[in-house]
């Protein structure tokens, strides 16, 4: 898929992020909405350090991506990150593909997703990006809940991994969503979903989802077999490889599957919905499990982030 001009001009790559492109050492792509919409200060700049951190003790590079004064940032410095972290709520947009040229249209900071990180990373030449967990098909998106119809609620995460070449790490769906319909929709979009270490789909906060993953492979050396082959092959679509949050951290089935249902419970009676929807869940579960599923939610980033950087060395190879 070729880079159009417009979106060239706007990329500005960090040197470091550049040199290293040019000479084909491995990097990894990191999003920015987990520093500004994800997590409080000041555990977002705390994870986002600690995830750039992971990436260079793999022996790959990190790229960071934002927006900032119409321009697409590949690689931040910590006082971009800081920025990010500190900024008044309300005051930093959300860019996805379906916002981005609005994003790149106003002034100030935007924080890139799942989509329009894979969209700057791909147009600057990376193959490998972590996040911590993708969106997908929230419950109640195909045949609706209760006595409301099915509100058709799929984020564009979904979209943009069965269009982009890329190498995607993460915990899995979030939590939040219906994870087999998730699952079941990335398949028909033809993006292949690997589990690594295990025969489940990990449960973002937990280390199991109940959800068998289409392919598992046994460790990260195997799953960059595969992902070579993969993005070899041309076919167009990622390939999506899961790892589970670190078990120290994880939260059991039992605890984490509880407190989504009273969170998801709640938000109906409240008639939460829309883009509010899910940060709103995100922060009555940890509410809820009274802090743990941030530590975990914070863990698994991490890791997912360790796992990309050893990806990308092998890769590169």
């Amino acid at each position: 898929m070729p880079t159009a001009p417009a979106l060239a001009e706007r990329l500005v790559l960090a040197p470091e992020v550049e040199t290293a492109l040019r000479e084909r050492r491995p990097v990894v792509a990191l999003e920015s909405t987990l520093i500004s919409h994800g997590l409080p200060h000041p555990a977002n700049l705390e994870v986002a350090r600690r995830s750039e951190a992971a990436v260079r003790d793999a022996g790959a590079l990190p790229a960071t991506i934002a927006i900032h004064d119409g321009r697409l940032l590949v690689g931040l410095t910590d006082a971009d990150l800081e920025a990010l972290a500190t900024a008044p709520p309300g005051t930093v947009r959300k860019a996805a593909r379906p916002s981005l040229a609005a994003a790149l249209a106003a002034d100030g900071w935007a924080a890139t997703t799942v989509s329009a990180t894979m969209i700057a990373a791909h147009a600057a030449g990376i193959r490998v990006f972590a996040t911590g967990g993708i969106g997908g098909v929230h419950r109640g998106a195909l045949v609706g809940t209760g006595t409301a119809g099915p509100t058709f609620d799929i984020s564009s995460d979904l979209e943009e991994l069965a269009r982009i070449p890329m190498a995607v790490v993460c915990a899995g769906p979030k939590s939040i969503l219906d994870v087999a319909a998730t699952i079941e929709h990335l398949e028909t979009r033809g993006v292949p979903v690997v589990a690594i270490g295990q025969s489940d789909v990990p449960g973002f906060y937990a280390r199991s989802s109940g959800v068998r993953a289409p392919l598992s492979v046994a460790d990260v050396d195997a799953a960059a077999g595969l992902a070579r082959i993969h993005l070899d092959l041309g076919l167009g679509t990622a390939i999506l490889l899961t790892v589970p949050v670190p078990a120290t951290d994880a939260l059991s089935p039992e605890v984490a599957g509880e407190a989504i249902e009273r969170a998801i419970g709640e938000a109906s009676l409240r008639s939460v919905e829309g883009p509010a929807l899910t940060p709103w869940l995100l922060g009555r579960i940890a509410e809820l499990t009274a802090g743990a599923s941030v530590a975990a939610n914070i863990a698994l980033i991490v890791n997912d982030a360790r796992v990309a950087g050893e990806l990308a060395v092998r890769l590169a190879d």
